[in-house]
């Protein structure tokens, strides 16, 4: 197994560890919706740059022949962290801890992800350089956030209180 394979088999285990052992029973149905949510932005945007040939995804294990995106990355890992970055989010601090908050999670993703392009195969910048990574991830996560609270705001169930 090479170590691209690997490295996406691993990426897909820790992340549906951390969903399943982090998420509180009584956030189930935030959690889905954050997911779901997430997934469709990723995939909207991941496509955008993908099909603009910003980056490359050479070495995927799902839907290499017709999807040229990271399937991985952009319906699993990034829509996952998303959860867990809306489900802990800091409600209750001030903006400097919130500020820290994104930049701790825009942070890790963007270092893993440039230990990637560095080391790997699993993506490739063509036209793309790692700050634009962190600002997208930054605006996502933010979006993320701005539709959770909305929807939580008007649903069905109220939450953050």
């Amino acid at each position: 197994m090479s170590k691209e394979k690997r490295i996406i088999i691993s990426s897909l285990i820790v992340s549906f560890l951390l969903l399943l052992f982090l998420t509180p029973k009584r956030k189930i149905r935030q959690a889905a919706l954050i997911l779901l949510f997430q997934q469709t932005y990723a995939w909207i945007t991941g496509l955008f740059v993908v099909e603009k040939g910003w980056i490359a995804y050479p070495k995927r294990i799902f839907f290499k022949k017709s999807y040229k995106g990271s399937f991985t990355f952009e319906h699993f890992v990034f829509p996952i962290v998303s959860v867990l970055f809306n489900l802990y989010y800091p409600v209750q601090k001030n903006s400097v801890f919130k500020v820290l908050y994104y930049l701790f999670y825009c942070s890790v993703i963007c270092t893993l992800e440039v230990i990637g392009v560095k080391y790997t195969r699993v993506v490739t910048y063509k036209k793309w350089h790692w700050y634009f990574s962190f600002i997208s991830m930054w605006f996502s996560f933010y979006v993320s956030r701005v539709f959770y609270r909305w929807f939580f705001k008007y649903g069905l169930v109220k939450d953050e209180k």
